[in-house]
């Protein structure tokens, strides 16, 4: 379950990973670590810490840059893009998601679709086989005037690609990348998506706090 859904208001839905320590990510970045600092208990003032993570980590938003060498950083995507009117599919289980899943949706789409492929609301272990975007799917969401695509998976491509080819597609189309949200309690329908990634400039993604707010709550 969402870490703190009981303490939102009614309606308003969590749709962030808990971090935990040593939370899986991708294979060669960096786990999660929260190293002790300060400790009231040994005589200090406070209680505080360090952190050390990947810019991947759980709940997150990949700049372009991550995967466009001239491509715009962090701190060049305006904060708007994350914000605003989207919609939750929930798409039927196989390898990649494919243009067809669009055929009963509105043409146009809300600005931002978030996709609920059936991962779990935490993560074990890093998962080895999900479902990723087929680039095909990527440029018709474009065509119906999508702008952001997020997922509950940890990549919009699958593990062992080289050629990150959905990454590509968004590149090509102006669609941002939020990936590794918690979906399992949302349902099919019209929300507004709060994102907030961390006010990180020269970077290559963050990590994310994600929040579904009924349709129409904010302009």
């Amino acid at each position: 379950m969402p870490a703190s859904s009981s303490h939102l208001p009614e309606g308003f839905l969590d749709i962030s990973r808990v971090l935990t320590p040593a939370h899986p990510n991708w294979p060669g970045d960096a786990p999660l670590q929260v190293h002790p600092g300060a400790r009231i208990a040994q005589g200090d003032s406070v209680n505080s810490g360090r952190i050390d993570t990947s810019t991947h980590t759980g709940t997150h938003v990949d700049a372009p840059w991550h995967y466009g060498d001239a491509a715009p950083k962090l701190g060049d995507v305006p904060l708007s893009r994350y914000l605003g009117a989207c919609r939750v599919v929930h798409v039927p289980p196989g390898k990649f998601v494919t243009p067809d899943v669009l055929d009963d949706l509105p043409n146009p789409l809300p600005p931002r679709l978030l996709l609920f492929t059936g991962q779990p609301a935490q993560w074990q272990i890093f998962p080895q086989d999900f479902t990723a975007l087929d680039p095909d799917f990527v440029r018709a969401a474009a065509r119906r005037g999508v702008q952001l695509i997020g997922t509950d998976a940890p990549s919009v491509d699958p593990l062992t690609s080289k050629t990150l080819d959905a990454h590509q597609a968004c590149l090509a189309t102006d669609i941002l990348i939020l990936e590794g949200l918690n979906l399992t309690l949302a349902a099919p329908g019209d929300y507004t998506l709060i994102c907030l990634p961390l006010p990180l400039t020269d970077v290559d993604g963050a990590p994310a706090r994600a929040i579904l707010l009924p349709a129409g709550t904010l302009p």
